[in-house]
């Protein structure tokens, strides 16, 4: 994984954890004590199921690219199943809002999604890396032709 990618996980985090917090905020003064609860639930879901991503794909980023794109594919298949089966499971649940748990969900999913792309953005990296045993060798001439 690039080095520099560490800031962009943190700087998304912070923006993904404001995010999280207004939407706390106003599903406690919009749902009360049940929009709360569902509120923190789909914060804590979104930071537990980015957590896991980052985590297992810098680890495997460690082995190869190859590695790297396979963990971040099965991370996001298991993901999408955890998920399906919390929803099926809690679908019908009154011990908290579902549909602030969904907001919440959307909207902190959105603000991590978009803080990487806009940091990613703004990042400076090259394509390409310079070999310094591979540079092209020319010959020098002199203003009349002559080397």
């Amino acid at each position: 994984m690039l080095a520099s990618y560490g800031p962009i996980v943190r700087r998304s985090a912070v923006l993904a954890g404001a995010a999280g917090a207004i939407m706390i905020a106003l599903s406690g003064i919009l749902g009360g004590a049940k929009g709360l609860l569902g509120a923190v639930l789909g914060v804590a879901l979104v930071a537990l199921f980015f957590a896991i991503s980052v985590l297992a794909v810098a680890r495997a980023a460690r082995v190869s690219p190859q590695a790297m794109m396979i963990t971040a594919l099965g991370t996001y298949v298991v993901k999408i199943l955890v998920l399906l089966i919390l929803v099926a499971r809690f679908g019908e649940t009154t011990a908290f809002n579902g549909r602030l748990f969904g907001l919440t969900a959307i909207v902190c999913i959105l603000a991590w999604t978009g803080a990487q792309v806009l940091w990613a953005l703004r990042l400076k990296v090259p394509y390409v890396e310079p070999d310094g045993e591979l540079r092209l060798k020319v010959p020098h001439a002199e203003p009349d032709g002559e080397r």
